[in-house]
């Protein structure tokens, strides 16, 4: 049992001000790597869903037409950051991007931070509801420094100064803008194909029912996703919560990390190119070709 807290214990000797990087990629790599790839998946979900950039995305046709490819970039970009932190060059690389892909599009601060807000407190949320042990108070503020570094080199202004702050912001902006839209209906089907594709054979005939189980009241309305039975909704919570106990008495310490053999996507079997990622020049009707927009607009900066 010692062995299986190792990780734990050498997080609460570090310290989250300087190691936020380490202790995140620890939590990911390591300490939680399925319980936290589905947590930042339903965070992006909750994010496409705000009608201001649910209109965005349907528009492009990104999630809708080119759903994998789109879900793929994402990770890739997102993965790249996290693996690289964000002074190493594949780090910046992928910042970088992000912001070209982003300048284009009119967002405004309070949906980048609302983007930012979900990373932080959903998969948090997750983590502390079916995750085998809860993060210690060193993870919670790691994860809220590390996105907080992220939002600050998006130029994304205004960032609550504590993961408390934040999650407050979060609830508070979360209830008066999430509301039931026909884009996130259009997204929602069209990203649900992928989770379902995830579950074992032998669940199938309940997929749908499942994935529509992982959401909250708020986010189901708000996707027009067909509520989920409460033997369903039961029966997932008891299922995950019997994983945490039989993974937190009988698991063992991941001894290779998560990703040690490279960032892959089913979009690109023979490897990607980071500046490469995201939609092409002239695939977004109405919007010109990033490198070309003046750098002006909100997210120009790939660094401090």
């Amino acid at each position: 049992m010692t062995a299986r807290y190792d990780n734990l214990t050498r997080t609460r000797s570090l310290d989250p001000e300087r190691d936020y990087l380490s202790i995140y990629q620890t939590m990911l790599r390591y300490e939680f790597p399925w319980d936290m790839k589905l947590g930042l998946n339903l965070a992006f979900n909750r994010s496409f869903s705000l009608p201001e950039i649910a209109a965005v995305h349907t528009a492009t046709g990104e999630l809708t037409e080119r759903t994998q490819k789109r879900i793929d970039d994402t990770g890739l970009l997102m993965y790249e950051m996290v693996l690289n932190g964000f002074d190493q060059f594949r780090g910046r690389e992928a910042l970088r991007r992000i912001n070209q892909i982003h300048r284009p599009y009119g967002i405004s601060n309070d949906h980048y931070l609302y983007v930012l807000a979900c990373l932080v407190i959903i998969p948090t949320r997750w983590l502390d509801r079916y995750a085998w042990r809860r993060i210690c108070c060193h993870e919670r503020r790691a994860t809220y420094l590390f996105y907080r570094e992220l939002g600050r080199r998006m130029a994304i202004t205004d960032i609550p100064d504590s993961y408390d702050e934040l999650e407050e912001w979060f609830d508070a902006y979360d209830a008066a803008h999430l509301q039931p839209n026909d884009d996130a209906a259009a997204i929602e089907r069209a990203t649900r194909q992928l989770m379902l594709n995830r579950i074992p054979p032998v669940l199938a005939p309940l997929g749908n029912t499942l994935v529509s189980a992982m959401y909250d009241d708020t986010l189901r309305a708000a996707t027009r996703a067909t509520p989920a039975a409460w033997p369903v909704r039961a029966g997932l919570h008891a299922g995950l919560r019997t994983r945490a106990h039989l993974l937190r008495w009988f698991g063992k310490p991941r001894a290779t990390a998560m990703f040690s053999d490279g960032l892959k996507a089913k979009t690109y079997p023979d490897g990607y190119e980071i500046g490469k990622l995201g939609p092409e020049p002239g695939d977004v009707p109405g919007h010109p070709d990033p490198d070309t927009v003046s750098p002006d607009s909100h997210g120009a900066s790939g660094g401090r």
